[in-house]
């Protein structure tokens, strides 16, 4: 054995093992990606499912003032009048 097959021995193992490195790298990568992937897909879910529960509300909520308004226009007027003579004193203007 010459030190030419020698020296040719020692850097094909060096690759072969930097080589196997980067493939058990690149899977950690690669699962660790899966994993963040499917934490944002739960949580789309989460915040949308709580989106459609909060639009429900703003409906029936709004539906309900309407009816209220409509039914007594002048005591919505004095309310809101109210709230903003509390809110320009609050606010100092």
């Amino acid at each position: 054995m010459n030190s030419e097959t020698s020296q040719s021995n020692v850097s094909t193992s060096s690759n072969g093992g930097a080589t196997a490195a980067l493939n058990g790298s690149s899977g950690t990568v690669h699962r660790v990606a899966q994993k963040a992937h499917e934490a944002v897909d739960k949580l789309e879910q989460t915040v949308s499912a709580g989106s459609e529960k909060v639009t429900g509300w703003q409906q029936e909520y709004g539906d309900t003032c309407r009816a209220q308004v409509k039914a007594n226009p002048l005591t919505a007027v004095g309310i809101a009048f109210a709230a903003g003579i509390l809110f320009s004193r609050i606010l100092g203007r």
